[in-house]
């Protein structure tokens, strides 16, 4: 495709929610309440695990700590810059400050998918062969596990940045989300994106769906198998595992629908972006905290602990 007579552009404009000055308002009361409630929820946890010395020392709760970081920082990507711009006529995002924005959000989302199978596992060995979980999960393991992520999250993002930033925007530059997401803007190259979205599904979308389907398989593995052995016991393992579960729907459903789903909806797109930005962080503080009876003790404790040490007049 010739581009010699075309400028190209060095901004992206988001449509955001809507175009109504009173529910841009209301949206911003709202996302606002959301996003104060994300850093408190998650900073909560991390202080937690971080002070409380029976927290800490577990594994499952040091990994549910860098899960509240992740979401925390993942939402800190695209939430504050939605929030402003509620109060903005002409919604712009930068060409470089949106390619910073789809490479944070893949960066962490990737993570973030690699830490919850890692969750899973924890889980499969902590219930299944309880025996020897404190040696299969020693700090090793879970430093590694967290480090691996992180490096995951990298080459998957990576993957598929090193193609985006190359190429050419020449207009339009009009973007129906409220912030940059990588299929949304490779649509926007003036050149041929075909191999470009191919790679976006299969590097996206089948891994998430992939990842998906091998998590619930495993937590139906630890069901049949603490059923087997007892079935009262099974009741406590539906218990334990029902948190998990629900994190993995929240996370991987918009990541499935948006990536992997072939037929494209923006308003759909735009809700699920919203969910996995502003939704999922709020609730997996909740679903965690309010779920889990060691949480809440552990809320207890810090909460005497706060109260013994302030000074007596």
């Amino acid at each position: 495709m010739e581009l010699k007579n075309h400028s190209f552009i060095n901004e992206f404009i988001l449509l955001g929610l809507t175009n109504s000055w009173e529910l841009e308002i209301f949206f911003f009361v709202i996302f606002f309440l959301a996003y104060t409630s994300i850093l408190a929820g998650n900073s909560l946890i991390i202080l937690m695990v971080t002070f409380d010395s029976r927290l800490n020392s577990s594994p499952m709760y040091f990994l549910l700590a860098n899960l509240s970081f992740l979401d925390m920082t993942l939402s800190t990507v695209t939430v504050p810059k939605m929030i402003t711009d509620f109060f903005r006529e002409r919604k712009t995002i930068s060409l470089w400050g949106c390619m910073a924005q789809i490479f944070l959000v893949h960066l962490l989302g990737g993570s973030e998918m690699v830490l919850l199978i890692v969750m899973a596992i924890d889980r499969y060995i902590a219930i299944c062969k309880p025996l020897h979980y404190t040696t299969i999960m020693n700090w090793r393991i879970l430093v590694g596990s967290v480090l691996l992520s992180w490096v995951v999250g990298f080459v998957h993002t990576m993957s598929q940045m090193a193609f985006a930033v190359t190429l050419p925007f020449c207009g339009p530059n009009v973007i129906d989300d409220v912030f940059c997401d990588l299929p949304l803007v490779i649509n926007l190259a003036c050149t041929d994106t075909y191999v470009l979205d191919l790679l976006v599904i299969a590097d996206s979308g089948l891994l998430s769906l992939i990842s998906f389907v091998l998590l619930l398989i495993s937590y139906i593995i630890i069901l049949v198998t603490v059923q087997r052995r007892s079935s009262s016991g099974l009741s406590k393992a539906l218990s334990t595992l029902s948190a998990h579960i629900t994190v993995v729907f929240l996370f991987f459903g918009p990541s499935i629908l948006i990536y992997a789903w072939p037929v494209s909806s923006y308003a759909l797109d735009k809700f699920l972006s919203v969910f996995f930005s502003a939704v999922t962080p709020l609730l997996n503080p909740i679903i965690y905290s309010l779920r889990n009876q060691e949480m809440k003790t552990a809320m207890v404790r810090l909460r005497s602990r706060h109260i013994s040490s302030r000074p007596t007049l």
